[in-house]
């Protein structure tokens, strides 16, 4: 994949998905701003890239607060001068598995604070920086919950949902712009959500299982490749798009 010297701003990076992607990304020769609110998390998916030889530093961030996606962005064009792709993968799970009914406000506000307002305000920071330079690549990470509907999930389902239309918007506004935006929606893929979901219910596992035409979870480097493929020249024709990787969940 061309990715080599590509200035990449990574959220959530200090572990599952993120983490696999800034290694990933690391390996093809970018140079990675792993943010996360965990600094130690952080700095471990930062030492792993350097171990491999790549450059990475760590920046903490909270995607919730705008302020902060700004100093996160202004960081790495301070250290490279441009921002060439922002990977928005901060992403949390309500602590509660209930029906609408049921659902709690804090885990409505939480989930929807994170997933939907924390990357509209990455991806509006990341523009602004990109309109000033000419150029741009936006990946966010949605979900299969935002294709079809995921019961007793009200808030996560609703914040991917519109994670998949905000990236749908946001590309037809600024094709024109040499800017690409696309996301990936991943399926029950080994994170920490899923093992969240998985302790609840002890034999969900199997439930789970039985959705997946291929009869098995995911892997966060699988969902990593997709990822550091959009990110790419390899796909600087593609934008708009939602790229599924479920194992063949979505086609039941």
């Amino acid at each position: 994949m061309e990715l080599k010297n590509k200035i990449v701003v990574i959220t959530g990076a200090g572990s599952g998905i993120g983490a696999a992607t800034a290694s990933l990304m690391g390996e093809h020769g970018a140079k990675v701003i792993v943010s996360d609110m965990n600094m130690k998390r952080a700095q471990r998916t930062v030492d792993g890239i350097a171990k491999k030889g790549g450059s990475s530093f760590a920046v903490r961030a909270n995607v919730t607060k705008f302020e902060e996606v700004e100093a996160l962005v202004s960081k790495a064009v301070e250290e490279y001068g441009r921002l060439d792709v922002m990977i928005n993968n901060a992403g949390i799970g309500g602590k509660n598995q209930k029906k609408t009914a049921e659902h709690t406000h804090e885990d409505w506000h939480n989930v929807i604070a994170v997933n939907q307002t924390g990357v509209f305000y990455c991806m509006q920071v990341a523009l602004e920086q990109m309109m000033k330079q000419g150029f741009g690549n936006i990946v966010n990470v949605a979900s299969l919950a935002g294709l079809k509907p995921s019961g007793y999930n009200l808030s996560y389902s609703a914040s991917k949902y519109a994670v998949v239309g905000m990236t749908k918007s946001a590309a037809l506004e600024y094709g024109r712009k040499n800017i690409r935006i696309n996301a990936v929606c991943p399926g029950y893929t080994h994170s920490a959500l899923l093992d969240q979901l998985l302790n609840s219910k002890p034999d969900m596992e199997n439930t789970l299982k039985r959705l997946i035409p291929m009869d098995r979870f995911g892997e966060a480097n699988e969902i990593a490749e997709a990822i550091a493929w959009l990110a790419s020249d390899n796909s600087k024709y593609i934008t708009g798009q939602t790229i599924t990787l479920d194992g063949g969940t979505s086609l039941l």
